[in-house]
């Protein structure tokens, strides 16, 4: 699977939502399981505590049975060496040790694994949080959330479940030699089915591999069409479609219900396998085992003993056939997982970055910038423009005319194809990020709040802002008196994404937390779209707080809300068609004249506008 199938965004249909482009299982790798092991190397000391209970384990577990040979010797043929009361003795010692190791070996092994998954998950946060806006823009956050939880998960699986089968290929191992030892003969008859086992198992995994793809497919189709249902809500109820959409739920449910029931079964076909066989070894043992023993030519205790270690060989056999299918998974997990973490981060600083300081001059430069989102595809081409300090801009123009590409630019979410953008006379490649993020704010359309209170959003881009900036802040852009009104005001707990309060209070505590910023320079892009205009004349009030003495640039539709801006620059395919202030836009009778016409009755000239004095 190559990056571009992890950032496909796909055709919009249903497969595309879910995982189906993805490899859910794999063959063994081991730059794999190296990569992976590196996450484990901290914790090698535990590593090494959990592998000694495993060897406690299994030692005990190979020991029981010869103590029980001895007991029943001891007690039946008055043979033993050894006095009946202290086998016992041993034995109940045995038991605790057992039921000891068994603890310390489940226990440490979920708290290494518990340790090396929550590395593993920091890790892949923290890449995600510093790869480029180009990768996040090609890839689906549904895949991305699928690896940070599903992945990883299945990693943690592998570990777990390892360390438990190294555990049972050695006792296994031990088991084999024991028996051989006690008598070949009748260990070579207990052994003759594994021959017949690797033939059923050679079999059954090509077969399962297929209905475990199937099922996982099956699945990813209901929960794409789940998702999509619950997402487009509105849209369904809107157009009547309730019950055509559960007749299509219906048909992918049932076709995953199949498919669920057909993995069920191929996952516990080995199992009743293997039970067979470890009754026909029984058999044996009993049948020829308890001849020899009336012939006497075959101790009681060892027969019994044979009998225990049967049953216990064959568990460990039921368990390996499962991990073969935890491992291939993993194997698929961790390719998916480290090809994230191999995405480059291509936005980072320089080693000599230059830090921009507060007293700098907040100007913002474009030379000869040609940018686009795709190769081949430029969005913007060769554009210069000049923002003075202090000066306010307005971006206006079509849809896909570069607006959105020269602010993004300016904050550096993206780096120019050619050319250069400075902040303050700085190459922005040139100066560090964090530097760059507390110079530059930006108000964005559609405003992003996360779960937390009202005060900790607006206090987002401040962790050191008191409360009574806060509340200031939220004063100047008139959002106060709506969160006064609120059951908990700045204390209350906002739902995902700011759900809970409409999409104009959303903006106001946007524009709020860019003042409790105090950035040096400002950019709006289509900031006032999402508020009526009752609330836009408020706003337009608070802008003039907003943009004094900042470097501002503003990305609008309404021109009302931009025409006293200092410069107002029309964007067209990429390039700049014209630029003056809106008396000389309008003399020039040009582009910008017939926006102003087409559209003015969609315009709140009524509006408080922004004055020249917001400097």
């Amino acid at each position: 699977m190559s990056l571009s199938d992890l950032g496909g965004r796909g055709g919009g249909g249903v497969a595309n939502n879910g995982e189906l482009g993805e490899e859910i299982f794999a063959s063994f790798d081991p730059r794999i399981l190296r990569r992976f092991f590196q996450y484990v190397r901290p914790y090698r000391w535990q590593l090494v505590r959990v592998l000694a209970a495993v060897a406690v384990f299994v030692v005990t577990q190979i020991s029981l049975p010869l103590v029980i040979r001895h007991a029943v010797d001891s007690a039946v043929l008055k043979t033993g060496r050894i006095p009946y009361d202290a086998i016992v003795g041993g034995f109940i010692l045995l038991v605790l040790i057992n039921a000891a190791a068994s603890f310390v070996q489940e226990w440490s092994a979920a708290v290494l694994a518990q340790r090396v998954i929550f590395d593993l998950r920091r890790a892949m946060f923290t890449h995600l949080q510093n790869v480029s806006s180009s990768f996040l823009d090609k890839t689906s956050v549904g895949r991305i959330m699928s690896r940070v939880q599903g992945d990883v998960n299945s990693l943690q699986e592998f570990l777990e479940t390892s360390i438990q089968s190294v555990g049972d290929g050695f006792l296994l191992l031990g088991i084999a030699i024991v028996l051989i030892i006690m008598d070949w003969r009748l260990a070579a008859l207990t052994l003759a089915s594994l021959p017949f086992l690797i033939a059923v198992r050679a079999v059954w995994l090509p077969w399962a591999k297929k209905t475990f793809r199937r099922a996982r497919d099956a699945s990813s189709v209901v929960n794409a069409t789940l998702a999509e249902n619950i997402s487009g809500v509105r849209t369904v109820q809107e157009a009547r479609r309730e019950q055509h959409n559960l007749d299509v739920f219906q048909g992918r449910a049932f076709y995953s219900f199949r498919a669920q029931i057909a993995s069920a079964w191929a996952s516990q076909i080995m199992v009743p396998t293997v039970d067979v066989l470890t009754g026909l070894a029984q058999g044996v043992v009993v049948i020829v085992g308890g001849g020899a023993v009336l012939s006497g030519h075959l101790a009681v205790g060892v027969m019994v003993a044979f009998i225990f270690y049967v049953q216990r060989f064959f568990d460990p056999i039921r368990t390996l056939s499962l991990q073969y299918t935890v491992m291939q998974r993993a194997m698929a997990a961790g390719y998916r997982i480290f090809e994230v973490l191999d995405v480059p981060v291509t936005i980072a600083d320089k080693p000599d970055a230059t830090v921009l300081t507060p007293d700098i001059e907040p100007s913002i430069e474009l030379r000869n910038v040609t940018f686009g989102y795709r190769p081949g595809q430029p969005v913007l081409h060769e554009v210069s423009l000049t923002v003075a300090p202090r000066q306010v801009v307005a971006l206006v123009g079509q849809t896909g005319s570069g607006k959105t590409s020269i602010t993004a630019l300016v904050h550096r979410f993206y780096d120019v194809w050619s050319g250069a953008v400075l902040v303050g006379g700085h190459d922005v490649r040139d100066v560090t990020l964090d530097s760059l993020g507390r110079t530059v704010a930006m108000v964005l359309q559609e405003p992003f709040l996360f779960t937390g209170t009202i005060l900790e959003n607006i206090r987002y881009n401040s962790a050191s802002a008191t409360r009574e900036d806060i509340i200031a802040a939220a004063k100047a852009v008139c959002a106060h008196d709506f969160i006064m009104k609120l059951p908990d005001g700045y204390d209350t707990d906002l739902g995902q994404r700011g759900q809970n309060i409409s999409v104009g209070q959303r903006q106001l505590l946007s524009f709020a937390r860019a003042l409790v910023a105090n950035p040096r320079i400002l950019i709006l892009d289509e900031a006032t779209a999402s508020i009526d205009s009752f609330t836009e004349q408020k706003i337009q009030v608070a802008l003039r707080v907003l943009l004094r003495g900042r470097t501002s640039i503003i990305i609008a539709h309404r021109l009302a809300t931009v025409r006293n801006a200092d410069n107002i620059i029309v964007m067209k395919d990429g390039r700049i068609a014209e630029q003056g202030s809106h008396d000389e836009l309008m003399r020039r009778a040009g582009l910008y004249a017939g926006m102003h016409r087409r559209n003015y009755a969609s315009f709140d000239d009524a509006a408080v506008q922004l004055e020249a004095g917001t400097r």
